[in-house]
């Protein structure tokens, strides 16, 4: 799956507020100042790749005595020649390149150039367009994208460190199997109502121990719905004579063969889950401070201090995150939090906040964005399970819910774990701490409420006199 591309050059944006923006009679407006950020300064010597599949179209501009020149040329995407692409824009004194994010055909370009020591920007395809009227070809796409460059004209993607982009291969291939094997379970279910099987009526779940105890003495020949219920665990007891009427059915030779193969899949994606779960530990653990990474061996001394929690145990105490979805979030975001300088940062960065669209005196909200897919889909199940809670992110559901609906009560909770999450990660010291479900009410001023009631009734036509509750 393609990278997503972020676009952390939000953060340049300077909100002015609407009164700002109006001029009282008389009185001539300020300018504003507005600096320019680190990727916006004019540099000298860049150069730019405009990647394909099997090459890449090479522009390299560089200063002459009256006006600056565009060298342009083809490279092969090959390990050899993009590192020895790198020897030459070393010695020409390149300050930056800039890659364009096609596909994952820029990951040859990117890893290899970092690695030889340049500074390597990553942009979205989308902002260096060509302009409209011009001839579209590879070589006058490489000189715009090196010509942008060198004007500081272009938003670098957020690209993290090469071991969270290890840890993030791991997170995102357990995401990918698990949504694999989801599927073999919904073909299971398919083949067991092909077969007359109802037992997904009466089970709240096709993985439980009872199931799959049912399903091994179908393919193992037993047919008779009373000895198969009787395989029924725990709760499930309780359900027997749903049971026997689920499990009557038409479950033949060739069912069992196929039902055979399907689970045999599943053992094996769980098998690789469970695996990679392993691997991911490890690295977090491996990827801890120092002032935390002495957590699995223990002082001898009784009276020392205790070790503090991990970043994923910190995380964790955040209602609805859980460690599969902590060890996902770090695996995106990474634990270094000076790419994004504030939390409102990391949330346009997501796609968790809608574009702020204004003029002249009109201000609406756009479209928050599509954002990272692993990113989202984890924020969003935990926003999900947080809406179920009696805590604050629960109340806050609820509250917005009323007005906005679901869907925009959920993004609401995920910004807001989003922006809980930016704090501990900033402070290795900080800590989550509950406000509670009733942290509005308690918030409340309670005369100016019973200023705002009382004019409301006095308006409506009533005298009010307030007397004390016994």
């Amino acid at each position: 799956m393609t990278e997503a591309p972020g676009r952390p050059a939000y953060w340049n944006v300077d909100v002015v507020e609407e009164s700002e923006l109006r001029s009282k009679p008389n009185q001539t407006p300020m300018p504003q100042e507005i600096p320019d950020a680190e990727h916006e300064l004019v540099i000298e010597r860049v150069a730019a790749i405009d990647v394909a599949k099997a090459s890449g179209k090479v522009c390299v501009r560089s200063p002459r005595e009256r006006r600056r020149v565009s060298k342009v040329w083809d490279v092969a995407a090959t390990t050899g020649t993009v590192s020895d692409l790198a020897g030459q824009l070393t010695e020409l004194g390149i300050e930056k390149v800039t890659v364009e994010s096609t596909s994952d055909y820029w990951r040859i370009w990117y890893y290899l150039l970092e690695a030889a020591g340049l500074e390597v920007q990553l942009v979205n395809a989308r902002d260096v367009k060509n302009v409209p009227g011009r001839p579209k070809t590879d070589k006058l796409d490489a000189v715009w994208l090196a010509k942008l460059t060198e004007k500081g004209l272009l938003r670098p993607s957020f690209v993290p460190p090469a071991p969270i982009r290890q840890l993030r291969d791991y997170t995102r291939l357990r995401v990918d199997l698990t949504r694999e094997r989801a599927r073999y379970w919904q073909r299971l279910e398919k083949l067991l109502e092909d077969a007359l099987i109802k037992v997904s009526s009466v089970a709240s779940k096709m993985d439980t121990l009872s199931v799959r105890d049912m399903i091994e003495a179908l393919i193992a020949g037993e047919r008779d719905p009373r000895r198969l219920a009787d395989l029924a665990r725990r709760r499930m007891k309780a359900k027997r004579l749903a049971l026997i009427a689920a499990l009557d059915g038409r479950f033949d030779d060739h069912h069992g063969e196929l039902a055979r193969m399907l689970l045999d899949q599943i053992d094996a994606l769980s098998a690789q889950i469970v695996t990679l779960t392993t691997r991911i530990e490890a690295l977090l653990e491996a990827a801890e401070p120092d002032d935390a990474g002495d957590r699995a061996h223990p002082p001898h001394d009784v009276g020392a201090a205790p070790a503090g929690p991990s970043t994923v145990e910190r995380l964790t105490e955040i209602p609805g995150i859980g460690p599969t979805a902590a060890q996902i979030i770090l695996a995106e975001i990474g634990r270094d939090m000076t790419q994004f300088p504030t939390a409102a940062h990391l949330v346009s960065w997501a796609k968790l906040c809608p574009r702020t669209i204004q003029s002249g005196p009109v201000i609406r909200g756009g479209k928050t964005g599509k954002g990272n897919p692993y990113l989202k889909g984890a924020l969003g199940e935990a926003a999900a399970a947080a809406a179920k809670t009696d805590t604050f992110l629960g109340e806050r559901y609820r509250r917005i819910v009323k007005r906005r609906g679901k869907l925009k009560a959920l993004v609401a909770v995920a910004r807001s774990i989003l922006v809980v999450i930016w704090h501990l990660l900033n402070d290795p010291a900080a800590r989550f701490r509950e406000l509670g479900s009733d942290y509005h009410t308690r918030r409340i001023d309670i005369e100016r409420r019973m200023r705002t009631h009382i004019a409301q009734l006095t308006a409506m036509g009533y005298r009010v006199t307030l007397e004390p509750a016994a």
